[in-house]
């Protein structure tokens, strides 16, 4: 129970950062056409991920319940490209580029097939 606490906790606030920050970066680029605030969200998630990753991984730094907190929870609700990012360098650290470059690939790829396949079946009513 208490782990889903931590996740259900992390997430939430993690949300509202998301939600804080797209807004903020919105408001400052009114006119553009390209999507900065969910830009600035994934490359700070991802920035995150790997500095508190890497604090974990040298200093020993984060117990169980705090990585659920953190990794889970916080950014998680912030965004799941920061996982998606580090799952990726991870591979690429440990020698698995092919895996790596998959991973990038079926995600990109099959994430937009799913998603116009999914809008497609709600904008027929299916």
């Amino acid at each position: 129970m208490q782990s889903l606490l931590l996740v259900a906790l992390g997430g939430a606030l993690g949300s509202v950062a998301r939600f804080k920050l797209s807004g903020w970066v919105l408001h400052q680029t009114p006119n553009w056409r390209f999507p900065a605030g969910t830009l600035a969200v994934n490359l700070t998630g991802c920035f995150i991920a790997g500095l508190l990753a890497g604090m974990a991984v040298k200093h020993e730094f984060f117990s169980a319940e705090a990585r659920l907190f953190l990794f889970t929870g916080l950014l998680g609700g912030f965004t799941t490209f920061s996982a998606f990012g580090l799952e990726t360098l991870l591979l690429l650290k440990r020698g698995d580029a092919g895996v790596a470059f998959a991973n990038v690939a079926i995600s990109v790829v099959i994430g937009l097939l799913v998603a116009w396949l999914g809008y497609g079946m709600a904008a027929r009513g299916a």
